[in-house]
């Protein structure tokens, strides 16, 4: 007898995970349904059912925050270049150090012929 019931919780212990794991979705309402306030053989027609799926959408915005052109940044936070030049990046922009004052100015292509920006001759 104590087999039996062993034997018997055994299965319902398995049976128990099987059974939990099953969901039930609803019917999707396809067919035509009557307006409930339509008066027979008047002109009234069935409505036809009304899909109920809804999308939604993440919208996405922009973080217009205007990007300065000179920043001041410690030189212990900037990295150092090949050639002994500071530098500094922020949000994919790269600021070089002006060796006249100090402050991290935004990279552009007149930094190419300005004294300031040229790498030092060791």
């Amino acid at each position: 007898m104590p087999e039996r019931s062993i034997f018997i919780l055994i299965i319902l212990i398995l049976i128990l995970p099987v059974s939990c794991t099953r969901k039930t979705h609803p019917a999707t309402d396809t067919g035509a349904r009557l307006d409930h306030g339509a008066i027979p053989g008047s002109l009234y027609k069935k409505s036809e059912a009304i899909s109920t799926n809804v999308v939604t959408r993440k919208t996405i915005t922009k973080n217009n925050t205007p990007i300065p052109n000179v920043i001041i940044v410690s030189d212990r936070a900037a990295r150092k270049s090949i050639d002994g030049r500071y530098y500094y990046d922020v949000k994919g922009h790269r600021y070089w150090r002006n060796k006249f004052d100090g402050k991290y100015y935004r990279f552009n292509k007149s930094m190419y012929n300005d004294e300031a920006f040229k790498p030092n001759k060791e």
